[in-house]
């Protein structure tokens, strides 16, 4: 049973651990120290909920419904374009690191912008639903579950890690320079996974 569990911890690490949009996002408000707890914890439900059904089954629908992937990856690419213009607007500007300065985002828009990062790109699904779901067809009954739980956790570790790893490198982020290379690679990394998404 441990087994499956790490089986699970270690499937659920490998699909999440790899720059992308969400993780991009994550890392940059970490290290703005904005909404550093709630924006993890939104990113490791969500995916809590989808491996989930992924586990239970759903997986199989997803697959038989193409018309759903087309549609999420047309407005999953048109928001990451908007977002990675947004960050590419940012590399002009001088910004540092100031313990003064107010929140850039409001809770909403970080909430709805974390949503948008994790629920409009069709990756997330085949990683969750689509992959767990058929890694984890093997297991049954409570094994099944154990399988689930592990990917889960290896969710909430990272995001976290990812978060908190972030504002440890508040420092660093004191030089305007190191706030447009930031910027410049949150820009790459939308729009390659935005053209990744409609090629």
């Amino acid at each position: 049973m441990v087994l499956v569990f790490l089986k699970g911890f270690g499937v659920g690490a490998g699909l999440i651990i790899a720059i992308g949009a969400q993780n991009a996002f994550v890392l940059s408000q970490g290290i703005k120290r904005e909404f550093w707890i709630i924006i993890p914890l939104i990113c490791s439900v969500c995916d809590a909920i989808l491996i989930t059904a992924g586990v239970s089954g759903m997986g199989q629908l997803v697959s038989e419904n193409p018309r759903f992937s087309q549609y999420a990856a047309w407005g999953g690419a048109t928001f990451l374009f908007w977002y990675g213009a947004m960050a590419l607007r940012s590399v002009f500007k001088s910004t540092v690191l100031d313990e003064s300065q107010v929140a850039t985002a409001t809770f909403k828009t970080a909430i709805l912008t974390t949503l948008a990062l994790t629920l409009l790109n069709p990756h997330v699904y085949i990683d969750t639903v689509l992959l767990m779901g058929s890694i984890a067809s093997q297991f049954m009954g409570d094994e099944k579950m154990l399988f689930a739980a592990g990917a889960i956790l290896a969710s909430f570790i990272w995001f976290f890690l990812l978060s908190f790893g972030g504002s440890l490198l508040k420092p660093l982020f004191q030089k305007p320079i190191s706030w447009k290379l930031l910027d410049g690679f949150v820009c790459v990394t939308m729009w390659s996974i935005a053209s990744s998404l409609i090629l």
